[in-house]
């Protein structure tokens, strides 16, 4: 009895360890599956942005430029599993089917199951990502339990939580995925729409014809009540399906907006990191030294603070548009520097307390009697404490930045024209408010309400999922809303 048990215990032990690490294969093995299927897409936007910035440079790199550019059109002509050209929605009808697009099925159709596919694949992603932070949660971590694993459930049976976390996943899908999304391209039906050829097929001819994109767009405009006006959901004339409709210039207006939704969303990331960083930076800073650091960061803050931000993008935007960094990602790396500079104090004064509450900590004395250096204390001992509150106060600067981006581009600064943004669709489209036309100015409005409350709403849900004691977190819960 003695000898079986120890290898009935050994056996035990190498089947549990066979089974974890089987199923480690496995998901390592479906992320890579996951991975390859849009691996050129993700491996073309990195060049693309890349390419932006070498671009700009004040010194001349007209080799490395072209060389990005062959780089990049090489790596877009690997197919994927969510390109256009796997699941095509362009095509013309010949008289009897339609002709060019994923199984001869109508534009709208063909287009709808791409769409579909897309948003079916970044559930996937996500799904994948919560079963490996289960699998370590379970198998790997040392610890059974940690503080952070109350913040996720306390989190789950957040309903207002979960709802600004589903806009805020559908609008970060929109605008990864936005080449794939789009009914048609940028380059093709804005920035080079008469280098571009169509077919189509002609009704009074009976036969199938051919056009530029431009002209296409020209007998496409929506400008109030005119009879070549196209609503959401609907066809023009040239067989062209449109999920938003078109512009007063014709072009498709879904295509605008989820080109402008990455634009949106780049800019508003990198300004919300870069304030991030040095809000931080600050308040970490100023809660080691205290007294004069500390009362020279607020004394900063405040002359920051006392500076109307409306006005003073207004003049930077102008004044540095012509720059070389203006022409960084059609001046949105500019406006995230600007959004940067003028709006991390809010965050920062969000910081400070608590970071002074943590200065006071006996681990914080314990540490510098220990003879750490104070950049390490910092680092290591003071910034896990503050990083609950960056993420709470950076969703909700996100939906703000958003809606500033907006702003600005309504008025005609920001971002340079012709690049989508969704400002700029709200202002092309506001002579037709009350007309036949009213989408241009309404669907755009109603998507920068909705991703700026999704926003807002994560925000409230991190918040009183860290801090279960809020105010608010005993009302917003139960109703499913905020204050």
């Amino acid at each position: 009895m003695s000898n079986t048990t120890p290898d009935r215990s050994y056996k035990s032990i190498i089947k549990t360890v066979a089974t974890t690490e089987s199923t480690v294969f496995i998901w390592a093995a479906i992320g890579v599956a996951l991975f390859a299927l849009e691996a050129s897409a993700v491996l073309a936007f990195l060049v693309s942005i890349f390419g932006d910035f070498v671009v700009a440079l004040p010194v001349g790199a007209g080799g490395a430029v072209a060389a990005l550019t062959e780089f990049e059109a090489a790596i877009r002509a690997v197919p994927t599993l969510l390109s256009r050209e796997t699941i095509p929605n362009q095509g013309y009808w010949d008289g009897s089917e339609w002709v060019g697009t994923f199984l001869n099925l109508r534009p709208g159709l063909a287009w709808g199951l791409r769409a579909t596919l897309v948003y079916v694949y970044a559930f996937a992603i996500a799904a994948w990502v919560a079963a490996g932070y289960q699998l370590y949660r379970r198998v790997y971590r040392a610890a059974n339990w940690t503080p952070r694993d109350d913040v996720i459930d306390r989190f789950r049976t957040h309903r207002w939580g979960i709802f600004g976390l589903f806009v805020v996943f559908m609008f970060v899908t929109m605008a990864v995925f936005a080449p794939a999304l789009g009914p048609t391209t940028y380059e093709q039906n804005m920035r080079n729409s008469y280098s571009n050829e169509i077919q189509y097929f002609d009704t009074e001819t009976d036969s199938v014809e051919t056009v530029l994109v431009g002209q296409a767009n020209r007998g496409s405009q929506s400008t109030g009540d005119n009879a070549d006006r196209v609503l959401p959901m609907e066809y023009d004339n040239f067989g062209r399906f449109h999920p938003f409709g078109t512009l007063p210039t014709g072009r498709d207006l879904f295509t605008f907006i989820v080109v402008g939704s990455r634009i949106s969303l780049v800019i508003g990331l990198l300004s919300v990191g870069l304030s991030a960083l040095l809000a931080s930076s600050l308040a970490l800073t100023a809660a080691y030294y205290k007294g004069r650091v500390d009362l020279s960061t607020v004394l900063i803050s405040d002359g920051v603070m006392a500076m109307p931000q409306l006005l003073l993008l207004i003049m930077l935007t102008s004044v540095l548009s012509g720059t070389w960094l203006g022409n960084i990602y059609s001046g949105g790396f500019l406006l995230a520097l600007i959004f940067a500079f003028t709006g991390w104090t809010y965050m920062w004064r969000s910081l400070r307390g608590p970071a002074l509450q943590v200065s006071e900590r006996q681990w914080i004395d314990a540490a510098r009697s220990f003879g750490q250096r104070p950049l390490v204390i910092m680092r290591r001992h003071m910034f896990p404490y503050i990083t609950g509150y960056m993420l709470i106060y950076g969703s909700m600067t996100l939906g703000g930045a958003i809606i500033s981006i907006a702003g600005l581009s309504y008025l005609g600064l920001g971002v340079a024209p012709p690049t989508p943004e969704w400002g700029r669709a709200i202002n092309l489209g506001q002579d037709y408010v009350r007309t036949g036309s009213w989408h241009i100015s309404l669907i755009p409005g109603l998507l920068i309400t909705l991703v700026v409350t999704g926003f807002n709403a994560l925000g409230d849900g991190i918040r009183d999922a860290i801090d279960p004691q809020s105010d608010a977190a005993s009302n917003t819960a139960g109703r499913g809303g905020g204050a």
